[in-house]
């Protein structure tokens, strides 16, 4: 009986009209997960935004693929993953699931492994900005994609390819305030599923200053307001609904406003 509701209940969030799925909407569900946030900054946006329907995937490569980020709107319409990312939903299909977390410092040395439902109930707090990198553990990335697999292919990943790459998924969980430092990589999307994120970047020849070891909260706290204007990053807070897409080797970093799920698609 359980299995017959829930399919029902995924066929009419399937068949929601396209008015229904918007971020407005989003923003006013929270999937279980709770939206008490320890930073409620957003701060400035500066990076372009697009709507999926005014940019073609010709002018996508011409402008952005090579040379900046942007934020594209109405890309896809994930609300079956949505509903799947719920909370209720991962705990009841992956609380006996091992995940494996990471340190959040720039270079993610160590590595632990736990329950999933112990991570959710134990672990996903509030960030405190006094605590190292080294000592916060971060659920991102290092998803086991056996395990994981009918959850990641319910997911409708950005259809703008680049030439001669494939796409990665890395999916995560992570609490308010919690985030990565600085660091630099191939190009790829990020994707809010529940939650806010901030991000910051730099081009690639514009190295940010930052320690490796503090996290990025105290970053934001300490260094970021004394910066000078030539010194801001590009930056913008997102939300369900809209993905950011990052060039090859830009250097950025991510805050976590309230506990979010979130999913990039990394181009290699």
């Amino acid at each position: 009986m359980v299995q017959i509701v829930r399919a029902l209940l995924l066929l009419l969030l399937v068949q929601l009209p396209a008015s229904f799925h918007c971020t407005d909407t989003f923003s006013r569900d929270d999937g279980g997960w709770g939206m008490d946030s320890s930073v409620e900054d957003e701060g400035e946006c500066n990076i372009e935004i697009r709507d999926a329907k005014s940019i073609t995937h010709r002018e996508f490569i011409k402008e952005y693929a090579y040379a900046k980020p942007v934020i594209l709107r109405g890309l896809t319409d994930n609300t079956k993953f949505r509903f799947l990312c719920s909370k209720s939903n991962l705990v009841r299909e992956y609380g006996e699931k091992t995940v494996r977390l990471s340190t959040a410092n720039t270079h993610s040395y160590r590595k632990v492994d736990v329950r999933f439902e112990e991570f959710v109930k134990s672990l996903l707090t509030p960030q405190s900005e006094d605590t190292l990198g080294s000592d916060t553990l971060y659920f991102f990335g290092d998803n086991n994609f056996t395990e994981w697999h009918s959850l990641f292919e319910e997911y409708k990943a950005p259809p703008f390819s680049l030439p001669l790459m494939h796409p990665a998924y890395s999916f995560g969980i992570a609490g308010p305030g919690t985030g990565v430092p600085f660091h630099w990589h191939g190009p790829g999307y990020s994707e809010v599923i529940y939650g806010r994120k901030r991000w910051f970047l730099y081009p690639p020849d514009e190295a940010p200053e930052f320690h490796p070891n503090h996290t990025h909260l105290s970053w934001v706290s300490r260094s970021y307001p004394n910066l000078e204007l030539h010194q801001r990053p590009l930056e913008c807070t997102i939300r369900p609904g809209e993905v950011l897409y990052f060039p090859d080797r830009w250097w950025h970093a991510t805050l976590n406003l309230d506990t979010s799920v979130f999913i990039s698609t990394f181009l290699g």
